[in-house]
């Protein structure tokens, strides 16, 4: 036995293996005396720490306190720390400069931990004010006022090392004590009255060998001790992979599973979990196959039917969960999920550490209630894209499933979930994944979405993932494993060290990556086969290249050849596995290269939100890219809208920022919704798919930037309760039932007059024509109809018969009015869903012939203009005097007994400028200009 050579320090340390990030003073902190915390971001491992980087000021400690060493850390937390996205003052940090960052604290007071309660641990992270850039959790241990013992290095618990290494062990006591330190419970030195140790040891040549370490500190009435344990590296066995097995997890009986994981170049591989206290044992080195690029181990004896958490540990250093798993457990987000959203969810596990996988044997499969959903015909969908965290209060699965009637009763026949795949928080939009097996827990169970799509299918909706596979985030395994330290390493199999493009934000996968192609079909295989979607609308898929284009946006939206091929690649296997599967593409890449690919048959996201939102705010814009024939595409793929999640919303954009004429203003609520209803007639009724984003039928007005652009947004089913949303609402209803019940709307012989503020719009089918005419302006115009043939036509929304004699007849349109006509008399909508059959806003105008048989004069004039009209018409005529908004000011009826009528029009008492005056007699009317100077 040797004794130990010892050095006493000046302490300044953190004393729980996170030493680089959070220092204290005193070393040994406790409950009841100060503290100060200092952190060194720097030296953070969470990406979105770099947004702290280089600040001065904004910075805040979010955390709390546990009364367990390995239990909830955030057990008890300061009073008024409830909004992650705003600045919390009582944690405000005091910078030190050089990104170090400073507070004092007294724990059980800053905490608000009663006297009777012990504490264990603090959890820490700093956050900018807003929450958008942050640390990891950081967890430091709190010591009772006792003989203490704490190790400086190695920090780890748990670790490998080279065989004949030599390890410096550092240890510390929080007062003067007979030191001893023992290798596999043999003493290998001591001392005496000392308070700090410093030691070398030998690991030992024998590979796998796991050995333990004990640093004891005793005095006369105490005993303290800390034990860490560190294993020479072994040799992985080396063996080919049995048949039929996968990468991830394969059953193989009620106790029975194998775990393959695919990691090249990594010299050996663990299973750690529940079944072996998350250490690495010999029973539990992975084979490795003889190629070296993957592992795998077969488990026994496992609980059949019970959940068991593991990881992997790879290469000693790092363990990650498996990038297969169908669920997670996330020690940081898990314990903010509901028991009403997740009844029962599993513990996270004592002694594991990060996110972990978990393995079921024995699962009892969902019952599937239906098994031959007929899918809509992907030309002639209406899709609702909606976001489970912003469509209903409860943020679930259950409550979505439970407004399917609404969306029934809407009319659409296709639903389009933003991503629900794990995601970094519980708090997202979901276009940062981390595990794309694993339906994220915040909004419910596997069963609860399977339960979901379900009730879709037997409802006759289809249901579409959007799905991520441009990007991941930095808790995919397979970034984590292959990683530089700030960014995928240049061996990654899967990821590029720097996206080829612009518009990456987390990290671009390289899909001409075998490894990635193999992945991607996977996870595309998986969705449609386990949960029965019906189909995927790709995020970003225009970065799916390797072309790199750097920042130059239109580079890289130019026909790309390796990404069209990398498409049809992804197209065939998606319809190798199901033939009718939809894959729809977010790509506004060129339309030679979207042209291909349409035709080779997949949809494409067309946004049309700038024009239509110009065209509501009462200014000019042609949306007629919304058209695949415009853009010379075989087949009606173009899936348009006017919103989506990505967009400023209509309604919101209109009453901010909309246009207006005398009393004819867009900004008003009422006029707003119609402005609405406006665009939805020019929208919906053009053949091919189109989207609703969620609440655009009720006119959703919060700016998609309202708590952040991706931050929540007020829940609005109240809208329900107005008379004029519910307009909205039933204008919409009425649109789509055509849309997906009158062959005429779905015709390929149709024409779109949109370039001018008054446009039309005209479907041609054997079953009927449809002709739309509409204002866009702000203004009234007197405009020729031009209406498609002459004979009976019907107005949709009023039901009025109009017998048209001359297609290029007169009509005069109030700002905001439009007409659907069609040949065919169909069901009347009950009247005043639209302003004109019998709002304020003025009686229908525009139905009937003009009369050409008028003189008006003189004009201009000072006060008074005289109006003739000979014909052999007898009866009243309507004489309406209007402003250029619409606004009628004056009006008079007056009988007609002989073949000639004279009448004065008085203008007195109204201010210069122009007028128009609308003459009406019997089916029979025109709009003549008059001029007051």
């Amino acid at each position: 036995m040797r004794k130990i050579y010892f050095i006493f320090f000046l302490l300044l340390a953190q004393l729980s293996g996170y030493s680089q990030v959070v220092t204290t003073i005193p070393a040994f902190p406790t409950a009841d005396q100060e503290v100060t915390i200092i952190f060194d971001v720097s030296k953070a491992q969470d990406t979105r720490a770099r947004g702290l980087l280089g600040k001065t000021d904004d910075v805040f400690l979010w955390s709390g306190a546990g009364s367990t060493e390995t239990g909830n850390a955030f057990e008890f937390q300061p009073t008024g720390q409830t909004d992650f996205a705003k600045p919390f003052e009582p944690g405000k940090m005091t910078s030190l400069g050089n990104n170090r960052w400073q507070i004092k604290l007294v724990p059980r007071q800053y905490f608000n931990v009663p006297a009777n309660r012990p504490i264990r641990r603090l959890g820490l992270l700093l956050k900018s004010g807003n929450g958008q850039a942050q640390t990891e959790d950081v967890f430091i241990r709190i010591y009772e006022n006792r003989l203490s013992v704490a190790r400086l290095s190695p920090t780890e618990k748990n670790f490998f090392v080279d065989p004949s290494q030599d390890l410096l062990v550092r240890a510390t006591a929080s007062q003067r004590a007979n030191l001893t330190l023992l290798l596999d419970n043999t003493t290998v030195a001591t001392a005496a009255n000392q308070d700090s140790v410093r030691f070398t040891l030998n690991t030992g040549t024998q590979p796998g060998q796991r050995r333990t370490v004990i640093f004891r500190a005793q005095t006369a009435t105490e005993t303290a001790a800390d034990t860490f344990y560190f294993t020479v590296r072994p040799q992985s066995p080396v063996a080919a992979l049995p048949a039929g097995l996968r990468d991830g997890i394969t059953y193989q009986g009620a106790n029975r599973a194998t775990l393959v994981l695919f990691a090249p170049q990594k010299s050996f591989v663990y299973v750690i979990g529940e079944f072996n206290n998350w250490s690495p044992a010999p029973q539990y080195l992975m084979n490795r196959t003889p190629d070296g690029n993957r592992y795998w181990l077969e488990l026994n004896n496992l609980p059949a039917g019970q959940e068991v958490a593991y990881q992997y540990l790879v290469d000693g250093t790092l363990a990650v969960a498996d990038p297969y798993a169908e669920k997670i457990l996330d020690p940081n987000n898990d314990r903010f999920i509901t028991a009403t959203t997740y009844p029962n969810l599993k513990a996270y596990p004592t002694g594991a550490s990060g996110i972990v996988s978990v393995l079921k044997t024995n699962q009892t499969p969902y019952t599937w209630k239906v098994n031959n959903f007929q899918r809509p015909d992907p030309k002639n969908m209406v899709v609702y894209e909606l976001l489970v965290r912003d469509f209903v209060g409860t943020r679930n699965y259950k409550t979505v499933a439970d407004s399917i009637p609404y969306l029934k009763r809407l009319g659409i026949n296709a639903i389009e979930l933003m991503p629900i795949m794990e995601f970094s928080g519980n708090d997202s939009w979901g276009y940062n994944p981390i595990f794309y097996f694993a339906p994220d827990k915040a909004y419910g169970t596997k069963n609860d979405l399977k339960a979901f799509i379900d009730k879709c299918h037997e409802n006759g909706i289809a249901v579409i993932l959007d799905m991520v596979l441009n990007q991941a985030d930095y808790e995919f395994p397979y970034v984590r494993l292959y990683w530089d330290g700030t960014k995928p390493a240049a061996n990654n199999p899967f990821f590029n060290q720097q996206a080829t493009h612009p518009f990456s934000v987390f990290f671009d996968f390289n899909h001409e990556s075998p490894a990635t192609q193999a992945y991607v079909e996977r996870v595309n295989r998986f969705w449609l086969e386990e949960y029965k979607f019906d189909g995927y609308r790709f995020d970003l898929s225009k970065g799916f290249t390797q072309k790199n284009t750097g920042s130059d946006v239109g580079a890289w939206s130019a026909y790309d050849a390796s990404r069209v091929t990398i498409w049809k690649r992804i197209y065939n296997q998606i319809r190798s596995v199901d033939p009718t599967a939809y894959v729809m593409l977010e790509h506004f890449a060129d339309n030679t290269e979207e042209k291909e690919l349409a035709d080779y048959g997949m949809l494409f996201w067309g946004n049309l939100n700038d024009p239509y939102r110009t065209l509501a705010k009462g200014f000019n814009a042609n949306p007629n890219w919304i058209s695949y024939k415009q853009r010379g595409w075989q087949s009606p793929y173009v899936v348009g809208y006017m919103e989506s999640h990505d967009e400023e919303r209509l309604v919101y954009d209109v009453r901010q920022n909309g246009g207006a004429s005398g009393n004819y203003n867009t900004r008003t609520l009422p006029t707003a919704l119609d402005r609405a209803k406006l665009a939805a007639a020019f929208f919906l009724p053009i053949p091919g798919p189109k989207l609703i984003w969620q609440f655009g039928e009720l006119g959703y007005d919060v700016s998609i930037n309202e708590n952040g652009r991706t931050g929540a947004k007020p829940i609005r089913w109240e809208y329900l309760q107005d008379p004029e949303r519910r307009k909205l609402f039933r204008v919409y209803q009425e649109l789509i039932k055509l849309k997906l019940t009158q062959p005429a709307f779905q015709t390929s012989d149709f024409t779109l007059n949109v370039d001018q503020p008054v446009k039309r719009i005209t479907l041609n089918h054997p079953s009927m024509t449809v002709f739309l005419i509409g204002n866009f302006d702000v203004q009234l115009q007197a405009t020729q109809a031009n209406f498609p043939r002459t004979g009976k036509w019907y107005d949709y929304f009023t039901g009025q018969e109009v017998e048209v004699t001359n297609t290029q007849t007169a009509l005069s349109l109030q700002p905001g009015e439009f007409h659907l006509y069609t040949t065919e008399k169909l069901a009347t909508p009950e009247a005043g869903l639209v302003p004109y059959s019998g709002s304020s806003t003025g009686t229908v105008t525009g139905l009937e012939p003009v009369l050409d048989d008028i003189l008006l004069f003189p004009n201009p004039t000072a006060d008074a203009a005289m109006v003739e009209l000979e014909n052999s018409y007898f009866g009243p005529v309507e004489l309406q005097l209007g402003l250029p908004s619409g606004q009628m000011v004056r009006s008079q009826t007056v009988q007609k007994t002989t073949t000639r009528l004279r009448q004065p029009i008085s203008l007195q008492q109204l201010p210069t400028g122009l007028y128009w005056l609308k003459i009406r007699q019997g089916d029979r009317q025109t709009v003549r200009k008059i001029m007051k100077w």
